[in-house]
């Protein structure tokens, strides 16, 4: 029998397509790429014709050997990496590295990793594309030249270990101008005044808005002139001008593709674009379900909405067998896919839609069973039946005022069956109305409003915004966001993407010299080209060639030219309170200014610098009904007026304006650091931190407080099958403690000893408790840190009190209570041991003391 040799790129898809092979296959994983550009020298001769120079990567030196002498005794050898630029390229370097001949290579390549996807791919090998190859090899050069020129001149000018990119340059500019676009807003007050009205007689009441006053349009800019118009309009008559009724219908989305997926996954589930592609990976590459071991997605890197007739037919008939005929549309609903989008591909779908969420959830993680039914979701809805509504405009007469009211009626739910969305605002059902009927008056309301500045990037608008613009594909869009936060140019503030300082000069510096590189339109350009490269319409070393002439013309400038920003003088000289030099301005490595002396390493006094642009608080003749301090008024981050303490930080009080500028006391609460799991919104507590459950202040979201037994239980750690499988040798990898904590490692010890860190995604969410920080007084919350859990409190970074949670802890003494006791600490700072089920139980006893031991004499 034939010896065939399968290598694809790592142990888990291995794992999976070994099962669907015959016995004269033999998988094997390469662990992803095998070589690259040396990581100490540039590695690219620019004098002949961008020759690149490849080395075997540290750390694949040993799976090159064992590949090079498992493909020596096999008649044949297929390439099986992922069905893009990467995969083909690291096919092309397997090829390279274990000198295989034509006749005895073959490449096979599968959108999912099923039995039959596989077996019918291996059924159509071909020869490797040497076009997506280069195209690759473009990319990555065009990255080395970049980065390896640009980083030592930004380290040199800012501060050391800052790095450039061709992609993630752009990127940062794009976030620096949003905020740059915000400073400049100036938020204007409107007003808008909407009437509640009702038949004759009838209690149900329904909305209109003010359009137009006199024939004009209502622009209202003062409450003077609200108040002057809702007391004109509180005398006239209502009466129905007119009827007008239509029919609309909502059509279903499209399925999804890469950058959809990132910003569905971010907005719905609040993934990160990293996360988001490393558990579809999981769900791609393979998980156990039970009765066999199978890909439940398709390829996740694809820009193509394209689908297969097979997954087309199969989904339209699992909707009329399971919705109904009503609900399949006549014809295959089809969608435009963007420019350059690759049709070989197909769009992120499950690889069986028969497959429901429900029927596999007992076999995936929470975020995997997640991430799936949104995707299953989506692409059954896409082929769905669009949605119907019953639309109703009624135009209201008031004298000289003209109202508008809308009415919408779902009359057939099509595609929201099976993805719900959320009701746009101003959705009401009218009542039948007729033209010329009187109506009632309830109320007639004015409300104030401001004008918003533009939103700052989130992961997700910001992948759209890449798309939109044509910078980066579908597998750079992850990475370029998580180097930006890695190297301190952002920071994620409530899911928001804002610049840093270091940021903001990093992006002005390579604007200023770079501006070829650094323009929208040339990055988006550029890709283009290696698409062209990828179609074989375009030399890979001559788009090399193009770029270089004038990026080395710039790059030689900028080095004559670059200023350093790393030690300028602030505006106003400031002297070191400890040596009397004059303080500098210099930038930390987590993005922040500061001023810093110039003696430094003798002397290492710092000061931070406050931050710039913010309005001065106005002083107001009223109190503090705390502390009796004068109130200032200042501005929220919605452009609302407050009024805060002058003692602050000793007394926080604010207090809420009304329409006449008087103070209203708000509603008490006690502020916390716990992110909202739905939206990221910091939570609090109602009330003086009495309430039972955490609110969000955003979304209105709760998180109920948990007895420190219950949140035990919900922060138990996964099963072992679920922490994925080992990269070398496929088995499951399982939690493990050693001396530096908490690790993962393969189950198949000691024959293989692979280990890896834990990776956060995996672990449980943290979870707020009833038990209360004896130094701020806000709740406890249970995590999970390097060493196991703890107790944190909610407060982080503002108070960061930590309890220790014992592995080993003795049972409540309390008869029926099934609790345990665990050291904690009251108000007044004294330890004692209380029940885990706390309030529930309120046993208390002393701390045990640890008996000394009798010392020899």
């Amino acid at each position: 029998m034939a010896k065939k040799l399968v290598i694809v790129e790592s142990g888990a898809k291995a794992r999976t397509i070994s099962r669907y092979l015959g016995r004269e296959f033999t998988v094997q994983h390469s662990r992803g790429h095998v070589r690259d550009l040396p990581a100490d020298q540039f590695g690219v001769d620019v004098e002949n014709d961008f020759e690149p120079t490849y080395r075997v990567l540290p750390r694949s030196e040993k799976v090159v050997a064992g590949l090079r002498k498992a493909a020596a005794g096999a008649d044949e050898v297929y390439l099986a990496p992922d069905p893009d630029r990467e995969g083909e390229a690291i096919a092309w370097h397997l090829k390279h590295l274990l000198e295989l001949p034509e006749e005895k290579v073959k490449r096979v390549t599968f959108n999912e990793v099923t039995r039959g996807a596989v077996r019918e791919a291996f059924e159509h090998a071909r020869d490797i594309d040497l076009n997506l190859v280069n195209a690759q090899q473009a990319r990555r050069i065009l990255d080395r030249i970049v980065g390896y020129e640009l980083s030592p001149l930004i380290s040199k000018k800012v501060v050391r270990g800052l790095s450039a990119g061709r992609v993630q340059s752009v990127a940062l500019r794009l976030v620096v101008e949003r905020e740059r676009e915000r400073d400049a807003f100036e938020s204007k007050e409107y007003w808008e005044v909407k009437v509640v009205l009702s038949r004759p007689g009838e209690s149900a009441t329904f909305e209109a808005e003010l359009r137009k006053f006199e024939g004009e349009d209502v622009e209202i800019a003062t409450a003077a002139q609200a108040d002057k118009l809702v007391g004109r309009l509180k005398t006239e008559t209502y009466k129905v001008a007119s009827v007008k009724k239509r029919a609309t219908r909502s059509k279903a989305p499209a399925p999804f593709i890469t950058s959809t997926l990132q910003q569905a996954a971010n907005n719905r589930l609040g993934f990160t674009a990293q996360q988001t592609m490393r558990i579809a990976q999981q769900l791609y590459e393979g998980v156990d379900i039970g009765t066999e071991t199978v890909g439940l997605i398709t390829y996740m890197r694809t820009d193509s909405t394209r689908v297969a007739k097979q997954a087309l037919g199969a989904c339209r008939r699992f909707i009329g067998q399971q919705y109904g005929d009503d609900y399949v549309p006549e014809k295959p609903n089809v969608f435009r896919s963007p420019k350059g989008a690759q049709a070989a591909h197909e769009a992120v779908r499950p690889t069986d839609t028969s497959r429901r969420p429900e029927d596999v959830r007992p076999h995936l993680s929470d975020r995997q069973y997640k991430l799936y039914e949104l995707v299953w979701r989506r692409f059954v809805a896409s082929q769905m039946t669009p949605a119907r509504f019953n639309v109703t405009d009624v135009q209201i007469q008031a004298g000289p005022g003209e109202f508008k009211a809308t009415g919408r009626q779902m009359t057939f739910d099509g595609f929201r069956r099976v993805l719900p969305l959320r009701e746009e605002s101003g959705d009401q059902v009218l009542p039948e109305l007729q033209e010329g009927q009187l109506l009632d008056l309830k109320d007639l309301v004015p409300s104030q409003h401001f004008t918003q500045p533009p939103a700052r990037y989130t992961e997700a608008t910001l992948v759209r915004e890449l798309e939109k613009q044509g910078i980066g594909r579908p597998s750079t869009y992850a990475p370029t966001i998580s180097t930006l936060l890695r190297r301190n140019y952002v920071r994620r503030e409530r899911r928001a993407l804002r610049p840093t300082d270091l940021g903001v000069v990093v992006a002005d510096l390579l604007v200023e010299h770079f501006p070829r590189e650094m323009d929208v339109s040339f990055t988006s350009k550029l890709e283009e080209e290696l698409d062209e490269v990828e179609e074989g319409k375009r030399q890979w070393r001559k788009t090399l060639a193009d770029f270089y002439g004038h990026f080395s013309r710039d790059l030689e400038k900028a080095k004559a030219q670059m200023q350093s920003v790393s030690a300028l003088a602030p505006p106003e000289e400031v002297l070191c309170e400890k040596c009397g030099l004059p303080m500098v301005v210099k930038f930390s490595r987590m993005g922040d200014r500061f001023l810093g002396c110039p003696g430094f390493p003798e002397c290492k006094s710092t000061k931070s610098l406050s931050a710039t642009g913010a309005e001065e608080p106005v002083e107001t003749e009223f109190k503090c009904d705390k502390c009796g301090a004068p109130m200032v008024r200042r501005t929220g981050r919605k452009g609302r007026e407050y009024l805060a303490c002058s003692a602050y930080p000793d007394c926080r009080n604010i207090m809420g304006l009304d329409r006449d500028g008087k103070p209203v006391k708000l509603e008490p609460r006690q502020s916390t650091g716990f992110s909202c799991p739905r939206c990221g919104q910091e939570m609090h507590v109602k009330g003086e931190g009495t309430a039972g459950e955490l609110t969000c202040g955003r979304c209105k979201q709760s998180a109920p407080m948990l007895t420190l037994e219950a949140a035990l239980e919900k922060t138990e750690f996964a099963p072992d099958e679920r922490l994925g499988v080992c990269d070398k040798c496929g088995a499951p990898m399982g939690m493990k403690r050693g001396r530096k904590g908490l690790f993962l490692a393969c189950s198949g010890y000691p024959d293989c000893k692979n280990t890896s860190p834990v990776p956060k995604d995996v672990l449980p969410g943290p979870q707020p408790t009833h038990e209360v920080c004896e130094k701020c007084g806000r709740p406890m919350v249970m995590r999970w840190g390097q060493f196991g859990r703890f107790l944190a409190c909610s407060g982080f970074p503002r108070c960061r009190n930590t309890w220790r949670v014992p592995a080993r802890r003795r049972e409540c003494p309390v008869e029926g209570c099934k609790g345990e006791l665990i050291k904690k600490v009251s108000p007044e700072g004294g330890e004692y041991c209380g029940c885990t089920r706390y309030p529930e139980c309120e046993h208390t006893e002393p701390v045990p003391q640890r008996k000394k031991g009798k010392g020899k004499g």
